[in-house]
């Protein structure tokens, strides 16, 4: 953290952008690629994805001549969310019952995707920097045939903890961090937000239930009111860090749905990721390389100076509170 930086800077973010353009795919009224017009949302929009990764009717490779080289079709489907019919705007701007629609949709289409598909992905990129095409705040949905290397490793974990325990591993360690406060970030009625023991980006945190949650559409609107109020402290923290629309990936892991869930996966708590790569300030970024990639990762500050810094940071944005200072200023 302290050695000199002569390596990559990154640009500063637009602070302006347009709230309203006819040529951005995402807008209301917007054509997008497929030639389909956008309605005149109003609220979040839920659309299939035009250039999808994932496709339901994936062509099987075929069996393989050699254990070395195994591959099976990977199948699902590819949808793309719009939080609010502005560009301008982002989550920690946007007010607390905007952001509980969000939440409710995210549950809707857990719930309709997680009808047919095990693995129901919620992913958002935030920032050019993680590589956000589009500044109009949206997320992905990918729901796919099979569980990722990551689902698969979290499933695996839960369940051996569960099976040492009886109890589920997120929900045991929420309530260890609870005690000890010094990764803790925010807590409310409902939820807890911390910087994980095991954190490898400088200011990455987890979001958890403080009561027992397999997936999202079982949370209960008070937990989702709670949910939408946490969320915008958490994210307007990141935007205060260093005065920036903070660039971040988070998504949200949950248990496998689809033919899955017949099992009772009480080992599986809800909880959603934030990983953002900015380390000393709004240009310079963490970056995962040399030592991280071919050995493990290494920590530029521990977890509880992330966590203490991000709780020291107002809850109240900063552009809002510039604004307040212009207006008392010029009153």
């Amino acid at each position: 953290m302290k050695r000199p930086w002569q390596g990559q800077v990154e640009p500063q973010p637009l602070e302006t952008v347009p709230r309203h353009d006819p040529l951005n795919p995402l807008c209301p009224g917007a054509t997008r690629a497929n030639g389909e017009v956008n309605p005149l949302y109003d609220g979040t929009f839920l659309f299939d994805n035009d250039f999808p990764a994932l496709q339901p009717n994936a062509p099987d490779p075929g069996p393989s001549d050699h254990p070395l080289f195994r591959a099976e079709a990977a199948r699902g489907v590819c949808k793309v969310m719009c939080f609010h019919p502005w560009s301008d705007v982002t989550l920690p701007l946007m007010s607390i019952p905007e952001i509980r629609a969000v939440i409710d949709a995210w549950a809707s289409v857990t719930e309709e995707l997680g009808a047919q598909y095990p693995w129901v992905q919620i992913f958002e990129n935030k920032g050019a920097m993680m590589g956000c095409s589009n500044p109009h705040p949206h997320c992905q949905v990918w729901a796919s045939s099979f569980l990722p290397d990551v689902a698969q490793r979290e499933e695996r974990s839960q369940q051996s903890f569960h099976s040492q325990h009886g109890k589920p591993l997120l929900l045991e360690y929420g309530h260890q961090e609870l005690l000890r406060k010094e990764r803790l970030v925010l807590s409310s009625e409902h939820w807890l937000v911390l910087v994980p023991f095991w954190a490898v980006w400088p200011f990455q945190t987890l979001l958890l239930p403080r009561r027992h949650v397999r997936r999202l559409p079982e949370l209960t609107p008070a937990e989702r009111d709670d949910l939408a109020s946490i969320m915008k402290k958490l994210l307007t923290k990141y935007d205060n860090l260093f005065e920036t629309s903070f660039p971040y990936s988070m998504g949200w892991h949950g248990a496998p749905t689809g033919l899955k869930t017949g099992a009772t996966y009480e080992h599986w708590q809800l909880h959603a990721h934030y990983y953002p790569p900015l380390l000393r300030s709004a240009t310079v970024r963490k970056f995962m390389v040399g030592y991280e990639m071919l050995a493990q990762a290494q920590r530029d500050l521990t977890p509880e100076q992330a966590a203490e810094r991000l709780r020291a940071l107002p809850e109240v944005h900063y552009r809002l509170a510039k604004k307040d200072k212009e207006t008392a200023t010029t009153a």
